[in-house]
């Protein structure tokens, strides 16, 4: 047991005639590692762009319910009157007309002459 604590600590497992399959064992581990940190980044950068549109759909459901209020407000009957004054237009004393327009006639050939 003290031999093999003392082999690891003096490193002799990277220069044994064994050697091989432990670098290949510490390089498969090192390789673990870098991917597992990558990979904890790229999870890490993806949680903090998600808090930046989660704010920014918040601060855009804000302004779009402004903008549809003011837009509410815009359309009433009493705002449009009230704006339509400030500009001196009054509104009319007579009741508004519906205008028919007639389609011209067409000229009729000789076959639907024939069929009348």
């Amino acid at each position: 047991m003290k031999g093999g604590i003392y082999n690891v600590l003096k490193a002799r497992f990277l220069v044994d005639e064994d050697a091989n399959r432990n670098w290949g064992f510490i390089l498969f581990v090192i390789l673990l590692a870098i991917i597992m940190i990558a990979n904890t980044n790229n999870y890490e950068r993806k949680i903090f762009r998600i808090k930046a549109l989660e704010g920014e759909v918040k601060e855009l459901r804000s302004e779009f319910v402004d903008r549809r209020s003011e837009l509410m407000e815009l359309k009433l009957e009493s705002t449009i009157e009230r704006k339509m004054i400030e500009k001196e237009i009054k509104p009319s004393s007579v009741p508004p007309v519906k205008i028919k327009v007639k389609a011209p006639e067409q000229k009729k050939n000789f076959v639907q002459k024939l069929w009348q």
